[in-house]
């Protein structure tokens, strides 16, 4: 497959994903009270909206970054790029959970649901690190990329596989605070740590 294909394919689900968020904001008319105070009832979405939009947003532009480094899609490639899209696919439902969970208040529920979210979060987290994993790889068997710089950029790819779980744990204690941390993180991620500027020109020959 080209690597055109490939990001044709992400980034239509990625637009579509992206695109259901904005399905389950909405405010009920008839409801008692102006429409100010129902728009205020309503934060809970509007703030898991904010925040899973921010993500899906930071994971467009470094999914551009991290495929814009491939000159060879094979199979395993293609594989691991599906595995992203399927957790990035559930943010929408983990958003609309989490915020239903919120609005209703149930403190059981509002567990579950930043255990759903902070799950999705964790999964694509570790799946997009797997495939820049895989991608950095055959830049430093091509030369393209040194072995010590390769290291750091895992490193700095790589915080989300550890950090998501720890905002997940926070969820259970205060689900608005996980939602806060996890904007803190797309905000890390808004700066490019792929490590692309440390690859190397490939030796002539």
């Amino acid at each position: 497959m080209s690597k055109t294909r490939l990001e044709a394919f992400s980034d239509g689900v990625l637009a579509v994903a992206i695109t259901l968020l904005v399905l389950d904001l909405r405010v009920e008319p008839g409801e008692p009270g102006g429409l100010l105070a129902r728009l205020l009832a309503a934060w809970p979405s509007f703030a898991a909206y904010v925040v899973s939009f921010l993500v899906i947003g930071v994971i467009w532009v470094n999914h551009h970054a991290v495929v814009r480094l491939v000159e060879v899609v094979d199979r395993m490639l293609l594989f691991w790029n599906l595995m992203l899209l399927m957790f990035v696919t559930t943010i929408p439902f983990t958003t609309a959970t989490l915020a239903g969970a919120l609005a209703d208040g149930d403190a059981a529920d509002i567990r579950v649901a930043a255990v759903l979210y902070g799950g999705a979060m964790t999964g694509m987290a570790v799946m997009f690190t797997l495939l820049y994993g895989r991608i950095s790889a055959v830049l430093v068997t091509t030369g393209e990329m040194d072995a010590a710089a390769r290291k750091r950029s895992m490193l700095r790819f790589g915080a989300g596989t550890v950090l998501y779980p720890v905002i997940t744990l926070v969820g259970l204690v205060s689900a608005p605070a996980m939602l806060l941390a996890a904007a803190a993180l797309s905000l890390y991620y808004l700066f490019n740590q792929t490590g692309a500027s440390e690859r190397e020109p490939r030796p002539a020959g």
